[in-house]
């Protein structure tokens, strides 16, 4: 019988050539492996779907969720729509690549480690996850500004209709929470989300003033309350296993070539998520 894989991957970032070439050599490990892309695959249109256009003709099944590179707006883009309309473009897209989004129904992982049912989520980030010295979202971000660490975000990642981005997480927190809410109770998952769903793994961060474009508090139960086995995730670019209250937290980002070539990062090979992998 022929073993299947879930594997993962994030933060592709194919603007660089030395990422687009990882893009081209990802490759399964049977003809049944599924393949989640958590995000920041790049942030120009064409290049977004060719790399997800890629990776579906390898894998049997590609799951993807947005990061916010994908939500920026360009101006060297073709494609300038903004905010929600961005989003459901890309969806648009991956659904003529039979790609699953947060948008599809949630899809029953059958493989090793199964039955799980695998929720890819899009919720961003609402600056709560600030510093104990800033006490509002307009002292996080002076602090962030005083140490040259603002995120691109303010400037390329527009929320529209929203009036910010904050109310954009807001709206798609309360439109998940009640999807999961509704999923079987008998049958634990696998979240999927660019950002963690809780704070502690950006606690190793250099800066951690950023943390505030990372997250927010409401998920901070989230693999707990929504029966989660393991939660995959990107963004921090700090590829490693962590366990929160029992849940294996899996950050699978490759990185910028810069990150990706030093000697302590595990390579660029998708992370394989199930079946687990003990030492």
């Amino acid at each position: 019988m022929v073993r299947r894989n879930l594997l993962a991957i994030s933060d592709l970032h194919v603007a660089y050539e030395d990422n687009r070439a990882i893009v081209e050599r990802i490759r399964p490990k049977t003809d049944e492996d599924w393949l989640i892309v958590a995000g920041d695959v790049g942030e120009i249109v064409e290049e977004i779907t060719w790399a997800l256009e890629t990776l579906s003709r390898n894998f049997a099944r590609v799951i993807w969720v947005p990061g916010n590179h994908e939500l920026w707006t360009p101006k060297q883009d073709a494609v300038q729509l903004r905010g929600e309309e961005r989003y459901r473009h890309l969806v648009d897209i991956c659904k003529n690549l039979g790609v699953l989004t947060p948008e599809d129904p949630y899809q029953t992982w059958e493989g090793p480690g199964g039955p799980l049912l695998i929720a890819p989520l899009f919720l961003l980030y609402d600056y709560s996850w600030r510093t104990p010295t800033a006490r509002t979202k307009a002292q996080a971000l002076a602090q962030a500004e005083e140490k040259g660490v603002v995120c691109t975000d303010e400037f390329f990642l527009h929320p529209d209709p929203y009036p910010t981005r904050e109310a954009w997480c807001h709206a798609r927190l309360e439109e998940t929470e009640a999807r999961l809410a509704a999923c079987d109770p008998e049958l634990g998952t696998i979240l999927v989300n660019h950002y963690p769903l809780l704070r502690d793994p950006t606690d190793i961060l250099h800066f951690p003033e950023f943390a505030q474009w990372c997250g927010t508090t409401r998920t901070a139960d989230w693999h707990k309350r929504f029966r989660c086995q393991i939660a995959v995730y990107g963004h921090l670019h700090i590829p490693r296993t962590s366990w929160h209250d029992g849940v294996r937290f899996e950050e699978v980002s490759v990185g910028y070539p810069r990150e990706w070539r030093r000697s302590w990062h595990p390579g660029t090979d998708p992370r394989v998520i199930l079946p687990e992998e003990r030492a």
